[in-house]
């Protein structure tokens, strides 16, 4: 594929990370195969997650697709962007043909990028998880890469306001070892290994974030924090999709 886009993209990004002094700290990163199809699944906790995980396989010298919703690719700034990045557009009403797409790239060699959460946490844990990185990395026999982002939720997620331009914070992301779930495998053995991977990943990068100050809202309930529980944040999640189901 002809890359015009993404290059200049991620020059860019990476200019705008310097000049906001983003702490980065990366572990891992020689866990993202430099070569072959590789299914790349973080946590998702940010509007702008697909920017920090892509980050991520940079070291490896690879660009990551990523499966995203529909609506980002309609937007008359983001669309042009995401289509000329050969990001995956899922249309969630109809799924089968944004996973055929994934499949094509997966066997072409690329690395597909996977929110298996399929929308933003807001208790910022890991929640239930869907089988599609699994099935897609059975069906192309590449290995499953998990990882774990945290910090991207202070400058933009669900519910809060936009701080695009905060300076000095730090980010955190951590690439597991690899998974290699075969054909003819257990899927459900293989998303609870997985789902376990990454909040095993998130949970340790959030011990170990630089700043843990009590009670602000971007730490989980369970570290101090005021984000919502699991419970609460599934709630919030229901109220959400029923609006949006009375709207259409």
């Amino acid at each position: 594929m002809a890359e015009i886009v993404y290059p200049p993209v991620i020059a860019a990004a990476r200019t705008l990370f310097r000049a906001l002094d983003i702490r980065f700290h990366m572990e891992g990163t020689e866990n993202v195969p430099r070569s072959g199809g590789a299914v790349l699944v973080s946590n998702h906790i940010s509007y702008l997650d697909f920017i920090f995980a892509g980050f991520a396989a940079h070291p490896a010298g690879r660009l990551v697709r990523f499966m995203a919703k529909q609506d980002v690719f309609e937007h008359r700034i983001s669309g042009p962007l995401m289509r000329g990045m050969h990001h995956i557009p899922v249309d969630r009403g109809a799924g089968a043909g944004s996973y055929a797409t994934a499949l094509r790239m997966l066997k072409a060699g690329e690395v597909v990028g996977v929110f298996a959460e399929a929308t933003i946490s807001r208790s910022f844990t890991v929640k239930e998880i869907k089988n599609g990185a699994i099935r897609m990395a059975q069906a192309t026999n590449v290995p499953v890469i998990p990882l774990a982002l945290w910090g991207s939720q202070r400058f933009w997620t669900k519910g809060r306001p936009r701080k695009l331009l905060q300076r000095h914070i730090p980010l955190t992301v951590l690439v597991g070892e690899p998974m290699y779930p075969k054909r003819g495998d257990d899927v459900t053995k293989h998303v609870t290994d997985l789902h376990e991977r990454l909040s095993g990943l998130v949970d340790r990068a959030q011990r170990t974030y630089p700043e843990i100050p009590p009670g602000v809202w971007w730490q989980p309930a369970h570290l101090g924090g005021t984000a919502p529980t699991p419970e609460e944040a599934a709630a919030l999640d229901a109220a959400e999709a029923a609006a949006r189901a009375q709207k259409d």
